[in-house]
């Protein structure tokens, strides 16, 4: 299990996740197709009909979210993850398009996928299954039906939405601005999340509609600070553009060695230092990286008889920077990996590790000398 949710294979090359939220939902929507089936099927039939239509649903929702990663890829725009999770799934592409085309077509070939996948599945429930197949009748049109609404759903101009993606690569490429562009979408998407909560609080209150109401309430909410946080993440990118690695790093890092207990780097040197990552290195050569996260989950017991060697993540298991690398791929790299720290290595020698806090102050630092990054970014 990572930090994102539990790996349960690759599909293209791309890791697919399940969020702990998933489990809620997949739940919460086998209950409602449970209660919904017809009672005699009696009770067992019901439950793995209800569990399967739920899984088959995700795996459309999968589908929709491969169809965005792939192309990417086919774009040359990297794919962390796909995470399934509470509000359906997500595809962690770390960079933004370089051109309003692309963007276009990576945002609309998620509800495309849907879109097509439901009217196949309508097809095949009214040309081909038997009028006695009562079973899959009911999970064949329920799954052609909530294809569609979800394909349509998707195209709401509600950044950041496929829809509102939609929209941000039209007003890019009319206005050849990526920034300005992307703060129009986000303001429109917050108009469209609170019409989500307050139409979800009025069905959650003044109609029977108490359960959809709340949903549409949370997808809203989810929906605001999303749209903020988009905006927020294009301007650091922004402001990162044309600087290194090197510019960034620093080389006031704190070096374990590979025999320490984990107990002694816990009792003195965190707490002396104050610091949350660590390069374990042995003859001057990095091994590996380790965070107090690692710490943190290790038992009293362990923190006194194994060493940070042992719980550290290998140097050739995460990705690192050159100190010429474009400071941008450091940031994605702290998104993707929920790293502490990204270490700057070339030709086998440290020399220096990138932190969240090194961003946030090499940012700081240019707003206070006044340099501020170019709002064009030509489509």
């Amino acid at each position: 299990m990572t930090g994102e949710g539990i790996s349960i294979g690759r599909v293209f090359g791309i890791s697919i996740r399940i969020h702990i939220s998933w489990f809620i939902i997949l739940c919460l929507m086998s209950w409602s197709l449970l209660t919904s089936f017809p009672l005699d099927w009696g009770l067992t039939v019901r439950v793995i009909v209800a569990i399967v239509s739920s899984l088959l649903f995700f795996a459309s929702v999968l589908l929709h979210e491969l169809m965005h990663s792939l192309i990417a890829i086919r774009n040359k725009i990297p794919v962390a993850a796909i995470t399934l999770f509470v509000f359906g799934g997500v595809a962690q592409i770390t960079e933004e398009p370089r051109k309003p085309g692309v963007e276009f077509r990576v945002a609309i070939a998620g509800p495309i996928a849907s879109i097509v996948l439901g009217l196949v599945l309508w097809a095949v429930y009214f040309y081909l299954l038997p009028s006695g197949a009562a079973i899959f009748i009911v999970v064949v049109s329920w799954l052609g039906w909530i294809n569609l609404i979800l394909g349509i759903f998707n195209l709401v101009p509600a950044f950041p939405m496929d829809g509102g993606r939609v929209l941000r690569s039209i007003i890019w490429w009319r206005t050849h601005n990526l920034r300005r562009s992307t703060r129009i979408a986000s303001i429109i998407g917050k108009v469209f999340a609170a019409l989500f909560i307050i139409g979800g609080i009025y069905l959650a209150v003044f109609t029977y509609y108490g359960f959809n109401g709340l949903w549409f309430a949370f997808v809203g909410w989810f929906l605001y600070g999303a749209a903020s946080g988009s905006y927020q993440q294009l301007v650091v990118q922004q402001a990162l553009q044309g600087h290194t690695a090197r510019e960034a790093m620093t080389g006031d890092y704190t070096q374990v060695l590979r025999g320490m207990k984990i107990s002694e780097l816990a009792g003195s040197a965190v707490l002396a230092c104050g610091r949350s990552c660590f390069v374990v290195s042995a003859d001057a050569l990095p091994l590996g990286v380790v965070t107090t996260h690692e710490i943190k989950n290790m038992s009293g017991s362990n923190r006194e008889s194994r060493t940070v060697e042992q719980i550290m993540k290998p140097i050739d298991r995460i990705k690192t920077v050159r100190p010429g690398d474009e400071l941008a791929r450091a940031m994605s790299i702290l998104t993707e990996q929920n790293a502490s720290c990204v270490p700057v290595i070339e030709e086998g020698r440290l020399f220096g590790v990138i932190s969240r806090d090194n961003l946030l102050n090499f940012i700081n630092f240019k707003e206070s000398i006044g340099f501020q990054p170019s709002n064009d970014v030509s489509g």
